[in-house]
């Protein structure tokens, strides 16, 4: 073990100690220790670190970006204490984007072909359902991809169809009920989960081969593998990503609405609800996420307003 690795792992259990998880800076951090010994560096710099950034994502700045440089800056803090050459990354270096563009909406075709790639393109079945079923649960309800990877067993009601989202984004928790289709496709995971892997050492409900909860720093790699296997966005302005499963799944609950004809603006306030948004404002942002969406908006907004009239 290398210095900086015996570092690293001096550093996590410490953080551990004191309570923190770390599991997303624990994956993290050894690939940042990988990447310094390739380069045969041993000291923490800011120029590093952003190498390090660069290499694994390189022309682009995603969301995972600034969660590297974050993983490095709490290791940083820690090490400047013990070598005086460690550079701690100031806050802000790689900012978070937060700038809405366009987003990339899910067709159910894609979804179909995302999932039947994780079934065919991953070995391993246990890790093969865990990927299938969770996009699946993903594009059918719209969670957070934080939240799915929080499940817990317990947090399934198994009699009534229903999720217990536990202090999600802004602190809140809620329910989410489920249609049948989604709840037979969550026992037939958990029930391929208790026989390939009967004693796992989290209580996760999806749960990787290591018998641990999943971390979004591999799931986010590993969404994309299987929608470039299935050929998902090959034309799309940027590649599509796994938040924006979260996005279709609101766009089409809208659409779905418009074309019924249901009263959307009484409606969006259980949507708001259903997907854990903080004010349905935030729901609202999504009438102009899709052209057909945007158009029937306003074409029943002009209905409306005609109506009016005297």
């Amino acid at each position: 073990m290398t210095d900086l690795r015996q570092a690293i792992a001096d550093y996590l259990r410490l953080r551990r100690s004191l309570g923190h998880q770390m599991a997303e800076a624990a994956y993290l951090l050894a690939d940042f220790a990988a990447f310094m010994d390739q380069r045969g560096e041993h000291a923490v710099t800011i120029a590093a670190a952003l190498d390090w950034v660069k290499a694994r994502e390189p022309g682009v700045v995603t969301t995972a970006s600034p969660r590297r440089i974050t993983a490095v800056r709490g290791f940083a803090r820690y090490l400047s204490g013990i070598d005086p050459a460690t550079e701690v990354p100031p806050l802000g270096l790689v900012p978070y984007n937060r700038r809405r563009g366009q987003i990339f909406l899910y067709s159910d075709a894609d979804i179909a072909a995302i999932m039947t790639a994780a079934k065919q393109t991953i070995r391993e079945p246990l890790r093969a359902a865990t990927y299938h079923t969770l996009i699946g649960l993903l594009a059918a309800c719209g969670l957070r991809i934080g939240e799915a990877i929080k499940l817990d067993r317990d947090d399934i009601d198994w009699a009534e169809g229903v999720l217990l989202i536990r202090e999600s984004k802004f602190g809140k928790s809620r329910l989410v009920p489920l249609h049948d289709s989604v709840m037979t496709a969550l026992r037939e995971y958990n029930a391929l989960r208790d026989l390939l892997m009967p004693r796992p050492e989290d209580p996760a409900f999806f749960i990787s081969l290591t018998a641990r909860r999943l971390i979004y720093a591999v799931v986010q790699p590993t969404f994309r593998v299987l929608a470039d296997a299935a050929g998902v966005g090959t034309a799309a302005p940027h590649k599509p990503r796994l938040h924006e499963l979260r996005h279709s799944f609101a766009v089409r609950t809208l659409l779905r609405w418009y074309r019924a004809g249901d009263d959307v603006q009484a409606k969006i306030p259980s949507l708001s609800t259903y997907m854990g948004h903080r004010e349905p404002a935030c729901t609202y942002w999504y009438l102009s996420a899709a052209p057909e969406l945007l158009a029937l908006a306003a074409a029943r907004r002009e209905s409306i307003q005609k109506g009016a009239r005297p």
